[in-house]
Parts: structure tokens; C-alpha cells; sequence
């Protein structure tokens, strides 16, 4: 088995978000589609899109239970939002966005598994979280143009072992992981991993503040961003959970780690991904 290797660098990134050119537009950032939120979840994909969008995103779209469309673009003008309550109605979606996140507050119906089906057959990089992954692990595949995003109880159902298994052995466990279903796994946690077939590398940033509902899928729309604006798979899913990590330890701080909710992350995600910016301004 391979130790872990490397120790994920956010400076490392930090040249991926430079100062952006003025000539840019919207369309130069991307496009996510963010796919889940089954009724009573819509929290899930809101989560999700604005952290894609406060990580610089140019369009951010959500596929969902048509009930949901009101009053998420009452609240969030910012986001495209479409009903899907007829599967087939993602596909003219799916063809207009450059990344795909899907699996926030998705659910395991039916309607539920004929949008995985529908996702898992196109071309397109893939952010796979939550729900999407507890139904890959019922009819299991690989592919090489994704990024599994999996919390211990995830990855114990796709391996069809227990959650204690894949905490005693972590590098281990994402390493199998990965040889199984191909691609970027990510295995969150303390010590967050990230494993290729060629590499295993670890974030030391985070804190126990940050186990509470919805940060997992904060962490799906930073990594579909970082998607949409260039990075290769191993990068984004690298870069993406440092800048989590460390917008949880940020927020943290000024707020405390008890009662730390999931959207408090944006504004300092927000102020993360424009590091080199301000930097830039202050020497100019």
C-alpha cells in the first residue's frame, strides 16, 4: 500500500487564482449544474451552488424538485434554477453545463436513481456526492472523469464493509476506493484524503466545528467550481478541500466551532479564492 505522500500546499494553487484578466467574461468561469435536493432537502443544493458561485464559478445552475424553483430564486437571484420532476427533463441541462455535481440532498427514489442514470452515462467531469453515492454503491462502476467526494458511511457502503474498517484504515480504504471506482476519491474527515491511482495526499487543515449538516455539500460545489475554471481533476479535488478546510478553520475562529453552521463558510471561502488578488492590489 502506498503512504501518504504528500501534504496538500493551498500556496501551491495560489497561481491558479490569479488576478483575472479584464477581457473575461462570465463564460470564461464555467458552468455548474448542480443536481439533488428531493423534497424537503432543497437546503442541500443551495449549499452546494453558492459555494460554487463565492469560489468563482461563472454560471451556476441547480436541477431539482420543481417545488423548490420559487423560492430558491426568490432568496438566491443569482442562481438558474430548474424543475425536474420528469427525469428527461435534464437532459437539455446536462448538454449546456461544463462540470456536474450531483448527489446534494438527492434522496435513493426512483426519481432519484433515473437521474444518476441519466448523469453517470455522460462525458462530462463529474462531482459525485452524498445520496448519487449511496446509489453507485448499489450498482457499482468505474470511470475515470470523476470525483468522489465520501464521508466515512459513504465509503463503508461502497465497499460494502463497516464505518470502523475504513476509520482504522483510512489511506488504505480510499486507496481501495479508488482502485474500485476509478478517478479522484476524496475521503473526508480529520485529515481529509485525496487519492489517484498514482497518488495519496492528506489536508491538515480543519476542525471539529465543521462536523454539522450541509458542509459536505459546501465542499461539492468548491470542488465543481474549481472544475468549471480549469483545474484537472486531482487539483480540484486537492485545492478544493484545502480551501474548505481552511474557510471552516477561518470561520471558526471568528465565530467559534460550536454552533458553526455550513453557510458560514462562503464568506470566507469567498475571501480565500481572492488571496492572490488582494495581495496583487496591496503591491501595486
Amino acid at each position: 500500500m502506498m503512504a501518504v505522500k504528500e501534504i496538500i500546499d493551498f500556496a501551491h494553487f495560489s497561481s491558479r487564482l490569479a488576478p483575472r484578466k479584464r477581457e473575461t467574461n462570465k463564460g470564461s468561469f464555467g458552468h455548474v449544474l448542480i443536481i439533488g435536493g428531493a423534497l424537503g432537502t432543497m437546503g442541500s443544493v443551495i449549499l452546494s451552488a453558492m459555494a460554487a458561485l463565492r469560489c468563482g464559478a461563472g454560471l451556476v445552475s441547480i436541477a431539482t424538485c420543481n417545488a423548490h424553483c420559487v423560492s430558491i430564486s426568490a432568496h438566491y437571484p443569482e442562481l438558474m434554477v430548474h424543475g425536474v420532476d420528469d427525469p428527461n427533463e435534464l437532459i437539455s441541462l446536462l448538454a449546456k453545463a461544463s462540470v456536474i455535481v450531483i448527489g446534494p440532498g438527492l434522496g435513493q427514489s426512483l426519481w432519484s436513481q433515473q437521474l444518476v442514470t441519466l448523469v453517470l452515462n455522460t462525458a462530462k467531469p463529474l462531482v459525485v456526492d452524498a445520496d448519487a453515492l449511496n446509489l453507485l454503491a448499489q450498482a457499482p462502476r468505474a470511470c475515470e472523469q470523476w470525483i468522489l467526494t465520501s464521508h466515512p458511511g459513504e465509503a463503508a457502503r461502497l465497499l460494502a464493509c463497516t464505518i470502523s474498517a475504513i476509520q482504522c484504515r483510512r489511506p488504505q480504504s480510499v486507496q481501495q476506493l479508488q482502485r474500485r471506482y476509478g478517478g479522484v476519491v476524496v475521503l473526508k474527515g480529520a485529515g481529509t484524503l485525496v487519492a489517484t491511482a498514482a497518488s495519496l495526499s492528506i489536508c491538515q487543515q480543519g476542525n471539529p466545528g465543521m462536523a454539522t449538516a450541509g458542509m459536505g455539500d459546501v465542499l461539492s460545489g468548491v470542488i465543481g467550481a474549481l472544475l468549471a475554471q480549469g483545474f484537472d481533476l486531482k487539483s480540484a479535488a486537492q485545492c478544493g478541500v484545502c480551501l474548505h478546510a481552511m474557510a471552516g478553520d477561518l470561520a471558526a475562529t471568528a465565530l467559534g466551532q460550536r454552533g458553526l453552521i455550513a453557510s458560514d463558510l462562503w464568506l470566507y471561502l469567498h475571501q480565500l479564492v481572492n488571496v492572490s488578488s488582494l495581495i496583487d492590489t496591496a503591491n501595486v
